[in-house]
């Protein structure tokens, strides 16, 4: 077992129902000796459905669930009976979770709300039976359809937090501390760098019983968008915010150029987060006195809202929420997000790098095939007859 149990990238083996095939079968009874045709109908097979669920916040559960299989569709029977609908299966996932081939990289979907309801994989139709084929001039037909196939994929969930405000910095800008100041999270904290290993969310209180969720993810460090450090793991968790919070500590020799260097990964990463709303926060200004603070303000960028903090001394902090708070609820943040909805567009998957991020996380890239049975040959049917005593 690894010892985080956040996971956000599963590879799996998905495979939906085959349909049951029609029954091709005669009926002879002894009243009756010319009945004719009376085969049933083969079931559906069981589809494949992705499912968001609200009580997830990881991929755990799937890890080593890497085979997922639906039920096949029944055969048809005698006296028209319809075979049985294979049951569909389902998978659970956390909001914000999106879908890719394993084989190609291509998007396939993404799971965003509550409730919301995917077929994946469609389960095969039934065939139809004999009866079904009776006509004037052949009354007792001597075939019937086989079932459809079943349909078959690997694909890769990614999971990407959903959050109000991301936080973004080098490591030990105190990020950790700051999500530890404002709500009830506690991720570790150290004075060495990438002490967060793994990304954490924050309920942040609000005034009037209000709240906003804030995202904690690793350190950027320079070339994050060419897989140095562990930015590239976690970069697309921030793709879902709404407001991307920068964070660079008071000592540094130059502000600026640390935030140009993090808005430059970004865009690097993608450039569709350069369009979201910014704040800019100096971080540990209990080292800095007024005058030199004074100092430092023309320095720094004039395009974004800029807020000196400590999460140590609380300075500041309130003055944080309430910035925060205004940029959330902007009009122009609002019709963005509603633009972003509409409009939201999923690169394809750079497989290059999804064998390197599957071995950090811990996981056998390697999926096991399953042995299944092979479709019945359907050409040969049994001639039945049925005899009343």
């Amino acid at each position: 077992m690894p010892e985080s149990n956040f996971v956000d990238y599963v590879k799996i083996l998905c495979r939906s129902g085959k349909g049951g095939r029609g029954s091709m079968h005669l009926k002879h009874v002894k009243y009756n000796p010319n009945g004719g045709s009376d085969g049933g109908d083969g079931g559906r097979g069981g589809n494949v459905i992705l499912r968001g669920n609200h009580n997830y916040w990881t991929l755990l559960h799937l890890k080593y669930e890497r085979h997922i299989f639906a039920e096949h569709g029944g055969n048809g029977g005698k006296d028209k009976c319809h075979g049985t609908d294979g049951r569909d299966v389902y998978i659970d996932v956390p909001c914000g979770t999106v879908v890719y081939n394993a084989e190609t990289g291509k998007y396939i979907c993404d799971v965003t709300y509550d409730g919301q309801e995917i077929v994946l994989l469609k389960g095969g139709r039934g065939g139809l039976g004999n009866f079904q084929f009776r006509s004037a001039t052949n009354q007792a037909p001597r075939y019937a359809q086989p079932g459809e196939p079943m349909q078959e994929l690997t694909i890769i969930l990614e999971l990407k937090l959903l959050a109000d405000v991301g936080l973004v910095g080098f490591p030990n800008a105190g990020k950790s501390t700051l999500v530890s100041a404002l709500s009830n999270a506690r991720p570790k904290i150290a004075n060495y760098p990438f002490t967060t290993m793994e990304p954490s969310l924050g309920i942040v209180g609000y005034r009037d019983q209000r709240s906003f969720v804030m995202a904690d993810i690793p350190g950027i460090i320079e070339g994050a968008a060419e897989g140095r450090g562990l930015g590239l793991r976690f970069l697309r968790h921030i793709e879902r915010n709404s407001l991307l919070l920068f964070m660079v500590p008071g000592d540094t020799d130059d502000i600026r150029h640390e935030y140009d260097i993090l808005l430059g990964e970004l865009e690097r990463f993608n450039p569709e987060l350069l369009q979201k709303h910014r704040v800019l926060a100096v971080t540990k200004c209990d080292l800095l006195d007024e005058e030199l603070i004074d100092m430092l303000r023309p320095t720094l960028p004039d395009d974004l809202p800029v807020v000196f903090i400590s999460a140590v001394t609380s300075m500041g902090l309130d003055t944080l929420k309430d910035l925060l708070w205004a940029e959330l609820n902007a009009e122009s943040n609002k019709l963005q997000a509603v633009m972003a909805e509409d409009t939201l567009v999923h690169r394809d998957k750079d497989m290059t790098r999804f064998a390197e991020e599957m071995a950090d996380e811990g996981a056998d890239d390697d999926i096991e095939y399953i042995d299944v049975d092979d479709i019945d040959d359907l050409d040969d049917f049994e001639y039945e007859e049925d005899e009343e005593a």
